[in-house]
């Protein structure tokens, strides 16, 4: 239902005695209403969209999942060691670049827990000396490890592929899909593994991610206590993380032109990162002809040679408890 088609339907309804060339009176009365009439056609195409689960997005995915007992994973504060050279009081404010830490718990003499006041992973991101808020002279502070990571608010991507782990496996008297489905209902956590009697009967292994399909050794412990309080009784849990496999990429590349080497190159990055996300937990290799033809369809490519993954061409197995990461990619430009 196009603009057009809705307008000469309507011209035709009209009597043949009556001028309906463009510009005449009928015309002009009716070409408004049948632009108005096409807008609601295609708002209307789009609310069927916003029904369906494999559509749907955002707020009405939210209302969608919400029938099942779902909800969106909320995005969460970082928890960071801070070490002082002096006694801090607890709730002191300290910043570092465009982050800001409240002093929460004393851990032992000279170091105490912080909690960035900034949602989401923002708060993993520096470390280093921290600048007093609160007018504390004489103590120096510096921010170092991460506790308890800060995660994002839930992506639509990741919720989506809750909602059909919920409806398409059947969870039930602590089985693997239920399993996962425990892990997943944790805050951060973006995709999991797990291996039934792995260490003889009554034993189970879940391999955990973060939402970014990485490795985040801080989440193992709240996922284990959420699995240790819902678990049937009698089973053995261990929560662990993959094994991270690094792959790295070199090539040559010939430029159209369009793109500088350097942008190529943060392209070609972000595309293979998002690759290998999508791998994780589901093949066990990583194909070097799909890389290939990731960088060849890479805005600014015009051809490439001598591809090398991990130095070679051939096909970079995954073991079942490893997931790749992005390493180190090169790109050179050929000179004429």
């Amino acid at each position: 239902m196009t603009y057009e088609n809705i307008l000469s339907s309507m011209l035709e309804g009209v009597t043949s005695d009556v001028d309906k060339r463009e510009g005449s009176i009928i015309y002009d009365a009716l070409a408004p209403c049948a632009l108005k009439l096409a807008e609601t056609y295609f708002e209307l195409n789009n609310f069927l969209n916003l029904v369906f689960s494999d559509t749907t997005v955002g707020i009405y995915l939210d209302r969608c999942v919400a029938d099942f007992g779902l909800s969106r994973k909320q995005a969460t504060k970082a928890i960071r060691k801070i070490i002082t050279s002096g006694v801090v009081p607890i709730g002191t404010r300290w910043a570092i670049e465009d982050t800001t830490y409240k002093v929460i718990e004393f851990i032992t003499v000279g170091e105490y827990k912080a909690e960035c006041e900034q949602y989401g992973d923002i708060g993993n991101t520096y470390t280093g000396t921290l600048q007093s808020l609160d007018n504390i002279s004489g103590i120096t502070a510096n921010l170092t490890a991460i506790l308890l990571s800060g995660q994002e608010e839930e992506n639509d991507e990741n919720l989506r592929d809750r909602f059909y782990n919920k409806v398409r496996m059947p969870a039930t008297s602590g089985n693997t899909y239920h399993y996962r489905q425990w892990a997943l209902e944790v805050e951060g956590i973006g995709d999991c593994k797990v291996f039934p009697i792995w260490n003889g009967a009554g034993t189970v292994k879940v391999l955990i991610v973060d939402s970014n399909k990485e490795v985040d050794e801080t989440l193992e412990a709240t996922v284990a206590t959420h699995i240790e309080e819902v678990r049937p009784i009698g089973a053995t849990v261990t929560v662990d993380s993959p094994t991270a496999k690094t792959i790295e990429a070199t090539s040559t590349i010939t430029l159209d032109g369009s793109k500088t080497l350097e942008e190529v190159k943060a392209s070609f990055e972000e595309k293979l990162k998002k690759y290998l996300n999508s791998t994780v937990f589901k093949t066990y290799s990583i194909s070097y002809a799909m890389i290939g033809s990731i960088l060849l369809t890479t805005p600014g490519v015009s051809d490439y040679e001598n591809l090398l993954v991990n130095s070679g061409t051939a096909n970079i197995a995954i073991e079942s408890t490893e997931i790749p990461i992005l390493g180190a990619v090169t790109l050179t430009e050929v000179v004429d």
